[in-house]
């Protein structure tokens, strides 16, 4: 705005000293694309800002409706193990504290560091995964944690982020050098590894996001279709085998087609998410009310958080909660394709993936249209590494968002 007052001000200055008209004429067609180079500079900013402040309210919104949710749904458990039913809400408000810091952090410095410490990461990712094999701790039949008592760590987390940065970092690196085996191989061999170590806990459901945050970045990078459809047919194929030789996942499938043929079993946790959903009708029993948080459902505050949603704010307070994940796929994919640089857009398209692909997985084995799996709802469920972590790869997100290259343009376009 204050260059376009500059053009007009030279503007007017020039007819009241009484230049020619030709001379007046020949100055208003010079100042005619400059100040249209200011406009859209100004356009493109505009539209910048709205991207970043859309994205702090999306995940502002969805990290307060986790609090409220996490302490609707944990009070009965937390006054049964511990004697009040603050104890899972006070830890949870210590993960978002971290989990903001951890945003803040990942917002504030260059993503030329993070770059240089995707390699790092990647390796440190691997061989917390291979501790997890030997001296994780283990609950719920699967090995998934570092550590004891009160701190405890999940592998599996930060190898989501290794990746997005790993692969990320390859793919700018040798963009457009010799072939895609040449390009892409790296990439592919550590989400191998991830998956076959994450398999190996088991967990599934962690090892098919992985999967989608590999694809999502090699997507975005341009790999043929060709290419991508040959490695999903191999992906999809190695899925089910795995999903066929091991008898729980096998029930799981058998379970999930009709779940209430198998409520005393292993259909017993979807069938009482699905009770859930359908108890809350449109506008929800009243946060406090759900009869699924007094033990009915188990995992009611972290994998099936979703079901007490639909319970207690029912169809449309689901609703808002779905709809507030569209929005951050659709923030994330605009960040992607206005980034500044081919790391930065990659690394949007891979958090996007992430969190979108986590979101669908967990909704979807909630309302039974997805095989369970145990993954938490991004930003909303109960635990500590997963939201501090998911913030922290949403504070890259923001910071791709925060400096793309239009917030700088319209500054660039005044001084010319």
């Amino acid at each position: 705005m204050t260059a376009v007052t500059t053009v007009l001000g030279k503007l007017g200055r020039s007819a009241g000293t009484g230049r020619k008209p030709a001379e007046a004429g020949r100055a208003g067609a010079a100042a005619g694309p400059k100040a249209r180079a200011v406009g859209r500079a100004g356009t493109a900013e505009r539209a910048h800002n709205s991207t970043y402040l859309v994205l702090l309210v999306v995940v502002g919104v969805l990290c307060t409706a986790g609090l409220v949710m996490v302490l609707s749904a944990s009070a009965v458990a937390s006054l049964r193990a511990y004697g009040t039913p603050w104890s899972f809400f006070e830890r949870q408000v210590l993960y978002l504290v971290l989990g903001v810091g951890a945003f803040f952090v990942a917002l504030r410095a260059s993503m030329a560091r993070w770059q240089r410490l995707a390699r790092p990461l990647a390796v440190l990712s691997a061989l917390a995964l291979m501790a997890v094999l030997v001296a994780g701790r283990s609950a719920g039949g699967a090995s998934r944690w570092l550590g004891r008592g009160p701190v405890q760590f999940q592998p599996s987390e930060l190898a989501k982020l290794a990746l997005v940065l790993f692969a990320a970092d390859v793919l700018a690196r040798r963009e457009g050098r010799r072939d895609w085996t040449y390009r892409s191989l790296p990439v592919i061999l550590t989400t191998l590894v991830f998956v076959a170590l994450i398999m190996k806990q088991p967990d599934m459901g962690t090892a098919v996001v992985i999967s989608c945050i590999a694809a999502a970045v090699l997507f975005t990078a341009g790999m043929p279709v060709r290419a991508m459809s040959s490695l999903g047919a191999v992906g999809g194929a190695l899925a089910l085998v795995l999903a066929m030789t091991a008898r729980y996942r096998a029930a799981r499938l058998t379970s999930f087609i009709n779940p209430f043929a198998h409520a005393n079993s292993t259909g017993y946790q979807s069938a009482q998410g699905l009770i859930a959903l359908g108890a809350g009708h449109w506008t929800g029993a009243g946060l406090g009310q759900s009869l699924a948080s007094w033990g009915y459902l188990p995992n009611q505050y972290t994998d099936f958080i979703f079901a007490v949603i639909g319970q207690e704010a029912g169809f449309m307070g689901s609703l808002v909660v779905v709809g507030l994940f569209v929005a951050l796929a659709l923030v994330g994919t605009r960040v992607a394709l206005s980034a500044g640089t081919t790391f930065e857009s990659l690394v949007a398209a891979g958090v996007t993936a992430w969190l979108s692909a986590q979101a669908v997985i967990n909704i979807g084995a909630v309302a039974d249209v997805l095989p369970v799996t145990g993954v938490p709802l991004p930003f909303v469920s109960y635990g500590g590494t997963s939201l501090v972590i998911v913030l922290f790869a949403t504070g890259l997100l923001a910071n791709i968002a925060r400096h793309a290259p239009g917030r700088s343009g319209a500054a660039t376009a005044a001084r010319a």
